[in-house]
């Protein structure tokens, strides 16, 4: 009996992802808005950027639950080649680093949680880059886009006045999945994502 492929890369399906140190645009999203006008990192660039944030996400627990692993991860997966994060310095600051979040489907539940997460695990580990800022968006075909990016926005503009990443009940960085809470059909949501 045939089974299914593992989205978890065992021996079986290896071939259903690229190598990490691979810059495969074929299996990548487009640039988005978001990353419009600025030095969209293409190549080793774009390799180093990622390799780093899949070691940032497994640090904080970044998981794609559909698929069951680090979201870093759906770049490299060649099912969905046109979902996953792609990232510019910005034109006139390359200290901020831009990234932008493709999900897999239009209506993606899990998009507001894990652009939240992302933006926690970026900027919550600057020590670990060379960037001040990691600005983080959802592309503009996911239903609920609008909303989400604004409260990226908010939390980045909180982020930037007080250089600390607050969870809405501790008033700190939240590493753990607990709370996890998703928003209702045209709010912004809570700020409480678990990450």
């Amino acid at each position: 009996m045939v089974g299914f492929p593992s989205p978890f890369g065992d021996s079986e399906d290896d071939d259903l992802f690229d190598e990490i140190t691979a810059f495969v645009p074929d299996h990548l999203p487009e640039p988005g808005e978001f990353l419009a006008g600025h030095a969209v990192l293409t190549g080793e660039d774009h390799v180093a950027v990622h390799t780093l944030t899949e070691e940032l996400f497994e640090e904080r627990g970044v998981y794609d639950m559909t698929f069951n692993y680090n979201l870093a991860r759906l770049n490299l997966d060649t099912r969905h080649p046109n979902a996953g994060y792609r990232y510019a310095e910005e034109a006139d600051d390359p200290t901020v680093l831009r990234a932008e979040f493709t999900p897999t489907t239009p209506f993606c539940p899990q998009t507001h949680t894990l652009t939240i997460g992302s933006f926690r695990a970026w900027n919550g580990l600057t020590e670990r880059h060379d960037y001040e800022l990691v600005r983080v968006r959802s592309h503009p075909m996911h239903h609920q886009s609008e909303s989400i990016n604004d409260q990226l926005a908010e939390v980045e503009a909180a982020f930037w006045e007080t250089g600390e990443i607050s969870d809405p009940e501790e008033g700190t960085a939240n590493t753990g999945r607990q709370g996890l809470t998703l928003p209702e059909e045209g709010s912004t949501g809570p700020q409480d994502a678990p990450f």
